[in-house]
């Protein structure tokens, strides 16, 4: 589609239509990525397991160079990255391999979590509970974010594991990861982060930070889809149940054949992230300032999420309803998300929303504008023009 759809504002010469602002749901795969991917599906399709021939070496060579580019962008040992499937397993195998593997060792039940968090996460906890666990669901305030106060005061003798999301996804607001692993820490609780909305957007050190296991997803960060990577400190004492038996790979805690084309991609995908990630956040963050500076005044519009602790490549406002429906109904040409992708199909107003104390019908007129490395001005321009017709034309009166 390259013609722009049929409102009265004139869009710019050479602007391309859709306009995507949904890089919170997913990236394009940057084509520095896909080229080293290619090699790997062909001439180099050695399995990394394979430890008798040159195709098994170069494949492991390539796994291991990977492992240390993952690392390198948060501050980890290479040796403390495991493969995944993508971050939804990475949590599962956070949570349930440390929940069941502490419980067998009789150090207590009691799990926390965010009642905003990613449901691959609250699901997860649900299955949890059904499985014998206390978990507490921590309310976030009316700015999306908790405070170390509450978390501390939610904490039991029997807490043994925390799980925290640096960014949220739907509403970008950056937890006090810092501060809450500093309490985890002093009390000998497992601590684990879904950073998939963080990494290559904010600074990670895992050298600072008192974090046991981190989740990181590809595609969020113009990698491929199906690969994600656990990142797991190195102790002793952290033991995670395996959640998928078989070969024994990745240190016996995920076992299936590498999937080095996808992995490589990772790898490119994160490194390329690190390179870039002070200029492109800047630039980015620009661009939001106009978007919000352009539709901050329209009659009705609130700002969702904390001001301040957030990142700048997410927006999230509610919008007053139009007479045909919510806003993000009506623009046509431009790609947003009324939330998550997982849950962009329900009709049910954001639970995320909802759980900061908006109205069901300011949630469910929200939309998430989160912008990318493609994301040009003249696109922005584009979007507050459209948005102030829009509004002024069809909404309820």
């Amino acid at each position: 589609m390259t013609a722009p759809p049929p409102y009265p504002c004139r869009p710019p010469a050479g602007l391309t239509f859709p306009i995507y602002l949904d890089y919170g749901a997913t990236t394009p795969v940057d084509p520095r990525v896909a080229k080293v991917m290619c090699d790997f599906l062909t001439d180099k399709f050695g399995n990394a397991a394979s430890s008798s021939h040159s195709f098994g070496w170069e494949a492991r060579r390539a796994v291991d160079k990977a492992r240390a580019q993952v690392a390198g962008l948060v501050g980890a040992q290479a040796a403390e990255i495991v493969w995944t499937s993508g971050a939804t397993e990475s949590n599962n195998l956070a949570l349930k391999g440390t929940a069941y593997a502490l419980r067998a060792q009789g150090r207590g039940k009691h799990l926390i979590t965010v009642a905003t968090e990613h449901k691959a996460v609250l699901d997860t906890m649900d299955t949890l509970e059904r499985a014998g666990f206390d978990v507490t669901y921590l309310t976030p305030g009316a700015d999306g974010l908790i405070t170390p106060e509450q978390f501390r005061a939610a904490l039991r003798q029997d807490t043994i594991l925390a799980s925290v999301m640096y960014v949220n996804n739907e509403i970008g607001v950056i937890q006090p990861i810092a501060e809450l692993g500093e309490i985890c820490a002093e009390r000998g609780i497992v601590f684990h982060v879904d950073a998939v909305q963080a990494a290559g957007k904010i600074a990670i050190d895992l050298k600072q930070l008192k974090v046991d296991l981190m989740s990181f997803s590809a595609h969020k960060a113009y990698g491929p889809k199906g690969i994600g990577a656990l990142y797991v400190r190195h102790n002793p004492a952290l033991k995670l149940e395996a959640q998928i038996d078989g070969g024994g790979h990745e240190n016996g805690m995920r076992s299936g054949t590498l999937a080095t084309h996808q992995i490589v991609g990772m790898g490119e995908a994160f490194a390329l992230a690190g390179e870039l990630l002070a200029a492109e956040s800047q630039r980015i963050r620009t661009l939001r300032d106009r978007l919000w500076s352009g539709i901050a005044a329209l009659p009705g519009v609130q700002l969702n999420g904390c001001a301040v602790n957030r990142v700048p490549h997410n927006l999230n406002v509610s919008f007053p309803p139009t007479r045909y429906g919510t806003l993000g109904g009506q623009l046509l040409g431009i790609a947003v998300s009324a939330g998550s992708a997982c849950n962009s199909a329900a009709a049910a107003p954001s639970f995320v929303l909802l759980a900061i104390g908006r109205s069901p019908d300011v949630a469910r007129n929200a939309v998430r504008f989160s912008l990318g490395r493609d994301t040009t001005e003249a696109e922005i321009d584009y979007v507050v023009a459209t948005v102030t017709q829009v509004l002024a034309l069809e909404t309820v009166q």
